[in-house]
């Protein structure tokens, strides 16, 4: 019995989008079951498979895992040949502290800018807490590039649960125009070009539904 992840819409669950991408990148199989939001029979449909009622969940037979940094986690010790953290003592402690902050923090950033994979760019006026949050963040990514970031282009040199968990705030950036520096905007792109990302981008793209609140930010 192989992984199932359950997860909702692509275009909007910045949640679930994080483990998807993550085991995407690193080759990790998986069947994908997807309970769309929004609707009467949503929060039943999510509650066959996740005890909190919320996704992403990773079935693995009779194991259940209901929260994206569990899952992370749950994937790096299931595939020890992959490098999901960095491999390094320091940088594998730098890369959890800022996923871990990213689990916990940029309310404003994620209350103003909802994730939209359809959506077209264009900025928003953003309230000093979304400016706050995004400083941050370049901090965040900035810091991890000068010190770690030798071995490749990504936050930690190669791809790792770091840049999973980051991964939706590259589009929040990205549809909502955000300003940031050059050296944000080209980790960005690093994201946004790999098969992974493309992979979400297309399901995104051919999905049937349609959330009226996030469209009409």
């Amino acid at each position: 019995m192989g992984l199932k992840l359950v997860i909702a819409n692509k275009a909007y669950s910045s949640w679930s989008m994080r483990p998807w991408i993550l085991m995407t990148a690193f080759g990790v199989a998986f069947e994908e079951i997807v309970v769309p939001l929004a609707r009467e029979e949503t929060r039943d449909d999510i509650l066959r498979y996740s005890p909190t009622g919320k996704v992403p969940a990773l079935i693995d037979g009779d194991t259940t895992i209901w929260d994206s940094l569990a899952i992370c986690e749950y994937v790096a010790d299931s595939f020890p040949q992959h490098a999901v953290w960095p491999r390094d003592k320091r940088a594998r402690a730098v890369a959890r502290s800022a996923a871990a902050e990213m689990h916990s923090s940029f309310q404003a950033l994620r209350v103003q800018c909802p994730m939209n994979f359809r959506r077209v760019r264009k900025p928003v006026d953003f309230t000093p807490d979304t400016r706050a949050d995004i400083a941050r963040i370049e901090e965040i990514w900035a810091h991890a590039r000068a010190t770690f970031g030798a071995g490749g282009p990504f936050l930690f040199g190669a791809f790792s649960a770091a840049d999973a968990m980051y991964a939706p705030v590259v589009n929040r950036l990205d549809v909502y125009d955000a300003p940031v520096a050059a050296q944000t905007r080209a980790y960005m792109r690093t994201m946004q070009e790999t098969q992974a990302w493309k992979s979400w981008q297309a399901g995104a793209n051919a999905e049937p539904w349609r959330i009226d609140k996030y469209e009409n930010v």
